[in-house]
């Protein structure tokens, strides 16, 4: 057939792009169906859908935001906005993605003028970022319905050059070991907020949990959340902490201290009882009068901040100067903390910490002795 029959009252302008995928698909009776990107990028539009396909489509947006968290899809949504003002100011169009256009973009990047000039004082980005920024332009192109081939010649070589003159060492933070903790905790109050942040600590250390698992859990099982797992407190044993990862679900056992100061079960059981918490958030906002419990789930950032201050509070690391220590400690700290502090076999580690591989839980363990195994003296030198 020379072209695709219309259904009465049909638009003559057809999107060329959709025309494009229509024409790429594979042949038979589905080839002049738009695929569930055409349906998204239909959603801001007058709908000319059925009435019974309306409520399809608000759950098939759902889904599609639930592909990725809250946080990936912010952050690739100012990676695509500072690409476009940077295409605006040069005189480019930033859809459709050429290639060509992209090496220029990720070279004024890397040499610190993607924001302007380099007098205005902008620091270059770091080839992790850079990288983290292609990331973001892909996903940003794929929901657009474009493609973007990163192994193309005009931004593969380019980025293979950035790496070769700008990358640099990996800067790790600072873990917090087991004396570290304690003395972190005992800089906190005991009221509401002291109380909240005590248990942060304990359960994130204990744990070896990302900053947003920590406050992704909710106090009980709820499917109809959007958190990121939940808890379930075992008598005289542990808790067992439930978390959705990327590749899946799994659990973490944490058991019991050796005493309830710096038990993180005894610290969870206090939060709860005394925040008053039977459902919903586990960690959640205190406001002003440091005696009422917000409903709001408490961002990631809380627990940054706090590793930080309280780090900071309890002298870890005094030997070195206050600024840069200052640098030293994130919420990252908790969890290199654990895989440095604990005497135990290393598999035991790399499950709690759910790593894929052992070497991958050995570079959070910061103090492992890696002289251990001689290859030297095992050559017979």
């Amino acid at each position: 057939m020379d072209k695709l029959l219309k259904p009465d009252g049909a638009d003559s302008h057809q999107d060329p792009q959709a025309d494009r995928r229509r024409d790429n698909g594979p042949p038979g009776e589905f080839a002049g169906l738009p695929d569930i990107v055409d349906l998204v990028m239909e959603m801001g539009r007058p709908s000319r859908s059925p009435a019974h396909l309306e409520a399809l489509v608000e759950t098939a947006k759902d889904y599609a935001k639930a592909a990725s968290s809250e946080n990936t899809r912010d952050a690739y949504t100012k990676d695509f906005s500072h690409y476009s003002s940077w295409c605006r100011r040069n005189g480019f169009e930033p859809l459709p993605p050429e290639v060509q256009t992209i090496g220029l973009y990720i070279s004024a990047c890397a040499s610190g003028t993607a924001a302007g000039e380099p007098k205005r004082g902008i620091p270059a980005l770091s080839v992790a970022t850079i990288e983290r920024r292609l990331s973001g332009l892909a996903w940003n192109f794929s929901q657009r319905g474009f493609s973007l081939d990163r192994a193309d010649r005009h931004i593969a070589t380019v980025l293979a050059g950035i790496r070769r003159k700008h990358a640099k060492p990996p800067r790790q933070k600072e873990a917090v070991l087991g004396d570290d903790i304690k003395a972190m905790i005992a800089t906190l109050g005991h009221d509401l907020r002291g109380l909240r942040d005590r248990a942060i600590l304990l359960l994130g250390f204990a744990g070896g949990l990302r900053r947003s698992e920590i406050v992704g859990l909710d106090v009980v099982r709820d499917d109809k959340s959007d958190g990121a797992g939940w808890i379930e407190i075992f008598a005289d044993k542990g808790v067992l902490v439930t978390l959705r990862g990327k590749t899946g679900w799994r659990e973490v056992e944490v058991g019991r201290g050796s005493s309830d100061f710096s038990c993180p079960v005894v610290a969870l059981e206090t939060w709860i009882r005394l925040g008053r918490i039977a459902r919903g958030p586990l960690f959640r906002r205190i406001f002003k009068d440091n005696k009422t419990v917000d409903v709001e789930r408490l961002s990631d950032k809380h627990v940054a901040r706090l590793v930080k201050q309280t780090a900071l509070a309890a002298g870890v690391r005094s030997d070195l100067p206050e600024a840069e220590r200052a640098l030293l400690f994130s919420g990252h700290s908790l969890r290199a903390g654990l895989a440095s502090s604990a005497d135990i076999e290393e598999r035991y580690v790399q499950k709690q910490l759910g790593h894929a591989s052992a070497e991958m839980t050995r570079k959070y363990q910061r103090q492992r002795d890696r002289f251990r195994t001689n290859l030297t003296k095992a050559s017979g030198l």
